[in-house]
This record gives structure tokens, sequence and C-alpha cells, in this order.
């Protein structure tokens, strides 16, 4: 099988790169979508259907199209959900939306390209000598394709025993990654449940599981003990940050934004006027200085950049309140499974204490993995055969300026692409639908720039 277009992936941002390639290509091109999952275009994030699993990007900021911003908030009032441009709505329905704004574009009575969807994991990509890519499925069919774009996401973070006692094998008690199958419907409405990590995703899953009838003790441990701040209702509007002038460093930027704080500004205006310079000034450190920052600014930045919905934030307080739920800061020691559970050991912060934990679930909620392709058979193969370079502070692969991969000698790979949260070494601020729709905008519009007649193949078969 051969195509103009190979998007490897089923979540967000193959299908917001389809989206746009089906407006830019011509009827004659062909893509093919290739991800194992069984519902294209949801992803992990979207296909909840939990009501209380909400944005943390108000409606009205949410269409998949960068020039059409009302899609969403049109979609919600057609299906009777809203019409509210600050709405947080429920990430159920942002995936329906999803969907249904892809399939619209499918029943399209224009002509257009032509879309497969082909339910398989590759395996391997490699370049071809007339410049164009095979890949190697894993049920044994092969795939060519003239441009490809990865959407593979990063993997979850593995659960930190490197300072802990190893578990038993085949362990039902300690969850390596929260979104792993199956392991809510065991736990009991007793049960005591300690969760490693303290963002977002931990927020999310102490709220699945309330919202499942558990009502046991839940602990949270995390090195800081920090916790996502929330959206205020109704928001302020966004300032222009103080940037200090000259060469860009980390401590003169914190010293300015600080101090603009300490004159009065609410500091969640200056993070959301901060949002449009974030990946220009990313771009603007030295090696050294993201370093700097990943290691002492990350978790303040995560609290201050990624906030929760108004409704999520008091939900999660009442149970502070209420005391079934605490949050520890810490540095994890062991994880050691006993006959009555499981002991989870940890030196709080800032002092030499030993503090023990008895529960009966560890759950990891800890973030994405670092160098970020361990979850892709077919990314790791692609570094093996030297097709892709790890960015040099593992937040994924490295690329340029246009998304498209880098080859060893420092020039590009022509019309191989990543998208999404693979690109963070380079962009930093590219996980969230905002930054990630401008994206696959401009990817889609460089491979459409770049299919002139004489140089797209021919579908076969």
């Amino acid at each position: 099988m051969s195509y103009d277009v190979a998007l490897v992936g089923s979540g967000f941002s193959a299908i917001c790169i389809a989206a746009h390639l089906l407006s830019f290509l011509p009827p004659e091109a062909s893509i093919a979508i290739v991800g194992d999952e069984s519902d294209f275009g949801r992803g992990t994030a979207y296909r909840t259907e939990l009501p209380y699993h909400r944005l943390n990007v108000p409606a009205g900021r949410m269409s998949v199209f960068p020039d059409r911003p009302d899609d969403f908030l049109n979609w919600l009032k057609e299906n009777g959900l809203g019409d509210d441009p600050l709405l947080f709505a429920s990430r159920g329905d942002y995936g329906l939306y999803l969907r249904d704004r892809l399939a619209s574009l499918l029943r399209s009575r224009e002509q257009r390209a032509r879309v497969d969807f082909i339910r398989a994991k590759a395996s391997a990509c490699r370049p071809d000598p007339d410049g164009g890519y095979s890949f190697v499925l894993e049920n044994g069919e092969k795939l060519r394709s003239r441009q490809v774009v990865l959407c593979l996401g990063v993997g979850a973070a593995s659960l930190p025993v490197q300072t802990a006692a190893k578990p038993q094998e085949g362990s039902q008690r300690l969850i390596g990654h929260c979104w792993q199958p199956g392991w809510l419907s065991r736990v009991k409405a007793g049960d005591r449940v300690c969760i490693l990590g303290s963002g977002l995703t931990m927020i999310d899953q102490v709220l699945t599981l309330r919202g499942k009838g558990h009502r046991g003790p839940i602990h949270v441990l995390s090195r800081r003990g920090l916790v996502p701040h929330p959206h205020v209702s109704p928001p302020l509007p966004p300032v222009d940050p103080q940037l200090p002038e000259g060469s860009m460093q980390i401590s003169r930027l914190l010293q300015s934004l600080r101090r603009q704080v300490a004159d009065g500004t609410p500091w969640r205006t200056v993070m959301d006027g901060l949002r449009p310079k974030t990946q220009m000034l990313w771009q603007s450190l030295t090696p050294a200085q993201r370093s700097r920052f990943l290691r002492h600014a990350l978790p303040w930045w995560n609290i201050h950049r990624h906030r929760i919905a108004p409704e999520v934030h008091a939900a999660f307080e009442r149970l502070l309140a209420d005391g079934v739920l605490q949050i520890h800061a810490g540095y994890l020691r062991s994880i050691e499974e006993r006959q009555d559970g499981v002991a989870v050991q940890y030196r709080r912060r800032h002092t030499q204490t030993m503090r023990e934990l008895q529960v009966d679930w560890v759950v990891n909620c800890t973030g994405m993995e670092r160098a970020g392709i361990g979850h892709s058979r077919l990314l790791e193969t692609m570094k093996s055969d030297g097709v892709l370079l790890l960015d040099t502070l593992g937040l994924g692969v490295e690329v340029d300026g246009q998304s498209r991969l880098l080859r060893a000698d420092g020039q590009v790979w022509p019309g191989l692409f990543a998208a999404g949260a693979l690109t963070a070494g380079r962009f930093w601020e590219i996980t969230a639908v905002p930054d990630i729709r401008v994206q696959a905008r401009n990817i889609a519009q460089i491979i459409a720039d770049r299919m002139a007649p004489d140089s797209r193949i021919s579908v076969q078969g």
C-alpha cells in the first residue's frame, strides 16, 4: 500500500493534522492514519465518559481549527451542552466533538483526499532511496508513504522503583501507570490508596476513585507536595509580561516576573500573557539554561501554568477539608509488599525524618517518561536505525522549527515530521490543544506545499 501522507498515531494530533490536510490537499491525494486504537481521534484524554473529567482550557479556546475559534462552542450549542465560552466542558464531550468533526469532513460531498484508517501498529519506518518512507506493520503488512508525521505522544513514566524495593513478580497492587486498564474495578470501597505524583493526572485519579464509590483514605506523595492551582471565574484579561532586556537568563526572567506580581499584577494574568511568548523564550535559552529550568523551576511552572477548572478544584478541596485526602511532601525511599498491604517509606522534605504509609494500592502518576519513546516499538526501532535522535534533555525527539526530524549530521529528513508532545524539546509548550492545533496546521501546509504533481507517488492496492 502506498500513500501520499501517513499519520502514525490515532490521538488528537493525528486527527487534527488529518482535518487540515483534508482542507489543503487535492482530491487525488491519499492519507493513511495508522494506529491500533479502536476509537480514532479521542485518545486516552478524551475517551473518558466521567463528567468530572474536565478540560483545563475554556471552551472558547478549544476549537480544532485556529481560524475558526468558535467551532467547539458552536458544536456544544448544537448538541444542547452549553453556550458559554468560559465553560470548562467535559473531556468526554470534547472527544465526541473531535469524532464528529472528522466524520463531517469525511462525509463531505465536495471532492476530498482519500483517507484510509489502518488499525495496526507500525514496528519500523525506514527511508527509501527515492525519498519516501517504508513501514513494517506488526500485522505483517507493509506500507509506503511520501510524507510521514509521527503523532505518538510520549509514554508514562515508569514506577519509581530505582530507590525502592522491587515489587513482587506479577504484583497486582503496584500500578505502574494509572491508565493501566482494569485496576480501578479491583479497588474496594475502603481500600487505602497511595498516589505517587501530585499533578493533573493525580487529580483525575482522585476524582475517578471517588466517583466510582471509593471512600477509603488517599495519600498523595510527591517531592514538593505542590498541586495545580485553579482558574478563576470570571477570568482576568492577560497582561504583557515584563521581560528582562539583553541575554535571557532563567534567574533574571523569574526576578522580572516576580517583581511584576509584587507590584500588584495578578499572577494569573502574567502567566496568561506569557503563553504566546513561551515557545520563543524557550528557544532563546541555552541548553544549560533549559536544564536548569527543568531541575529547579518546572514544578512551580506546572502548577501555575497548567491550572484546573474551578469546579474540579472545589471538589478536590472538599476532599482535603474532609481529611480523606492527604498531601505528603517527601522523597520516596522504598516500596515493600507485605501480607497486609504495601508499605511506602519516604523522607519528609527538608528533614531527615522517615515516614511510612500503610496502603493497599500504590498508583504511579509521576508524569511522562524522560526520553519519551519507551512506549513505542516504532520509535525505538527508528532510534536504533539512526532515523531519529533523542532530545538532549530527554523531552522527546530532535526536530527543526518546521517540526521535521533531524539527522545525525544536522540536516532534516525531507517529509518526515513529528507532532505534539514528542517535539517538546524544541517547542516546550506543545501539549495543549491551542498549541498543537497551530503546529498541526503548519505541518499540513508544509506537506501540501511539497506535494507538487510530479512529487506525489501513485496510490496502489
